[in-house]
This record gives C-alpha cells, structure tokens and sequence, in this order.
C-alpha cells in the first residue's frame, strides 16, 4: 500500500467552524505541529485545507463550506499526562464531559472543545 509522505493510512478529516482557531487550540494543548495550509483563495481565511501532526498522528480538516457541514468526531489521544492535559483543555476552552479517572484502559478524562469535537484524553501509568 503507498500512502502520501507525511500521512497515515487512517487519518480523521474534521470540518470546523473557525478551523484556524482550530490550529491554535491544538497547539495549546496537544503541543502539535502545524503541517500544511491553504486558503480557498488569497483575500479570504478560509481554510480550504489543513493539517496538524500530534505525536506523529496527522489530523486533516478544514472550514464549513456550502454543501460542506460542520463535521465534528470523537477522538482518543494518549497523552504524557492526561491531568496535565486536561487542565490545558480546560483553560482553551473546552467542557469535561466525563470526568478524569482509572479506568482498565488508563487514566482518562473527556472533553467537549469549542468546535464540537470531543477528546479522549489518556494516560497510561
């Protein structure tokens, strides 16, 4: 199988309310790297497409468009430290919809961010 430099076989494609705000906020709180962005043309911030890379991950979205609606996921994400992470989340917004615990799985927490989308934050100890 051949799969673009850069990607992964399975990445999630999100369509955003604000997706430049997007960028911002995984910045602040995942530490991610911004890989690629265009805009749909020069005079405007609409994001025709971009990526950002957590921990190797690449994540793709873009803005709502016509014919294109807000598109929000659930999304679970290891993190160093999930208590750390979700006080980030917090502090950018974001709502906990499940608060953090142990679980067989991890230490867990979720989150509601300011674009729909929830994150599973969790650790491993």
């Amino acid at each position: 199988m051949k799969v673009a430099k850069g990607h992964q076989p399975l990445m999630p494609y999100l369509i955003l309310l604000n997706a430049e705000a997007f960028i911002g906020f995984t910045q602040r709180v995942f530490n991610a790297l911004e890989i690629f962005k265009s805009y749909r043309d020069e005079d405007s911030k609409e994001i025709m497409h971009a990526e950002v890379q957590i921990n190797g991950c690449n994540i793709l979205f873009a803005d709502v468009t016509e014919g294109y609606d807000a598109a929000p996921a659930n999304l679970f994400v290891y993190v160093d430290d999930a208590s750390e992470t979700l006080r980030k989340a917090v502090n950018n917004g974001c709502e906990v919809i499940d608060e953090l615990a142990q679980r067989d799985y991890g230490y867990s927490a979720g989150v509601r961010d300011p674009f729909g989308n929830v994150w599973w934050l969790t650790s491993m100890k």
